[in-house]
């Protein structure tokens, strides 16, 4: 039988294995003050960390009996009021690596075992100080690429998704218990009219829900990054622009026509948002085996992008080959550059315009102008400037998507059995599964193996 370890006293190094300033020992669990206090001598006399008062920090020694390991802090948080609800202590000392190991190794020594991945947010969900999406939200903040993603992420762990999950849940068992309350006393509550005030309300709540999953399209931009493909003829500056837009001679630029024949990949951040930019061969007809790989394989990464910029050589005419790159931007978000405005211009944005449909903006990819309002449009173009995380929800998670829908797809069966003309007692069927799988987002009624997966993809010591 294996040994249920939930009441142990864990420890971990809660900062980075790496040489800094400031290192973190995080102790929680029945143990953690006792076993602090065999080590630690405070700065006072007779001090003694079991019956100092919570929430405070206390200067002294880290000590392995006769021997000082370091001079630290000792913050003392005792529970319920603390990260994992437990009794918490925090052992600040010095940010070497080696130093940071000793110490753990004496916390172990005295009676704590070290943490697994993710197990002081998974005591902090245990205990029922956060629910399952404000856990998997501690994670995201430390995984955020760009500010939208820090600020999603901050306003789930607020509990953003939560709130609006119980809101959607109350409201779900409140039809649950009116019908079969109605089922087993019908002599003093009526269902008599009481389908048509239902169907009103699943209306309510499955607009509320088809916006939250439509969300998560958004929400994939905001985690992941958009998804950003660079696209126009051979020679047109698409490589100079990656340059501009990474800060560093990435790319190979040449005078020659066709020089990237292959897609580069990197990832870019601009004014707090995430782009995964894809550098792609110039698009021509083409007899070269290996170039004509290479356009297939840009218009395959059109195909995927979330964002399309399209690079135009003003000192060039438009012909054949950017008419076939405005048939692929067409019905897609897209922008278009009109280059090399450092050269005398043969292109007007005007005529652009008129072409694509899409924002047109004049650049020049050799001396970096113009790259501030193709920044500045991006932006607009996905968060229409901003996104005030207080007030919308935003589905960033993929579980909590897929919960969401099979939440909807069970509430639309309720509005088809209505329609059918189906007994009361059938509707409550798919109202409970519908309660059901927005419950498994908060985590209540989630199978041991998903809480331990989502877990496991934490850092130690978080």
């Amino acid at each position: 039988m294996l040994k249920d370890r939930s009441s142990d006293t864990i420890a971990a190094i809660a900062t980075a294995m790496s040489s800094s300033g400031i290192g973190i020992i995080r102790v929680s669990g029945d143990q953690a003050v006792s076993i602090v206090s065999r080590i630690f001598a405070g700065k006072k006399a007779n001090f003694d960390l079991n019956t100092a008062p919570s929430h405070r920090i206390y200067y002294g020694m880290i000590h392995d009996g006769d021997e000082m390991l370091d001079e630290v802090l000792v913050m003392l948080m005792r529970g319920p009021h603390s990260y994992t609800a437990e009794d918490t202590v925090e052992i600040d000392c010095h940010g070497g690596v080696l130093v940071m190991k000793k110490i753990l190794e004496t916390v172990i020594k005295y009676g704590a075992r070290p943490a697994e991945p993710g197990e002081f947010t998974k005591r902090a969900f245990l205990n029922g100080r956060i629910d399952l999406s404000q856990a998997e939200a501690v994670i995201d903040v430390i995984n955020a690429q760009n500010d939208y993603a820090v600020k999603s992420s901050v306003s789930q762990l607020k509990g953003s998704v939560s709130k609006k999950v119980k809101d959607l849940r109350k409201r779900i068992l409140y039809q649950i218990a009116f019908i079969e309350s109605a089922l087993d006393d019908p002599e003093h509550i009526s269902l008599d009219g009481y389908e048509a005030e239902l169907s009103g309300k699943l209306d309510d709540m499955t607009g509320e829900m088809e916006r939250l999953v439509r969300s998560a399209d958004s929400g994939r931009v905001v985690s992941e990054g958009i998804r950003t493909v660079i696209l126009g003829k051979p020679n047109a500056g698409k490589s100079s622009l990656m340059n501009v837009l990474l800060g560093e001679e990435r790319a190979i630029v040449t005078d020659i026509a066709g020089t990237t024949r292959d897609t580069l990949e990197e990832h870019i951040r601009m004014h707090g948002i995430s782009l995964n930019i894809i550098d792609t061969a110039g698009i021509r007809e083409t007899d070269d085996v290996v170039e004509q790989i290479g356009v297939n394989r840009a218009k395959v990464a059109a195909d995927e992008a979330d964002l399309i910029i399209y690079v135009v050589d003003g000192s060039r005419e438009l012909d054949e080959n950017d008419a076939q790159i405005m048939d692929l931007i067409r019905d897609r978000k897209a922008v278009v550059l009109l280059n090399k405005t450092d050269l005398e211009t043969v292109i007007s944005e005007e005529l652009l315009q008129e072409k694509t449909g899409k924002t047109v903006i004049s650049i020049s990819a050799k001396e970096e102008t113009g790259i501030d309002k193709l920044e500045k449009t991006i932006q607009n173009l996905f968060y229409e400037g901003s996104i005030d995380f207080n007030d919308e929800v935003l589905i960033t998670n993929v579980r909590h998507k897929t919960a969401l829908q099979n939440a909807l797809n069970s509430l639309y069966m309720v509005k088809q059995s209505i329609e059918n003309q189906m007994p009361e007692d059938f509707l409550t069927i798919d109202l409970m599964d519908a309660y059901e799988q927005l419950g498994t987002i908060i985590g209540e009624a989630v199978e041991d193996d998903l809480v331990n997966e989502i877990f496991g993809k934490f850092c130690m010591g978080k």
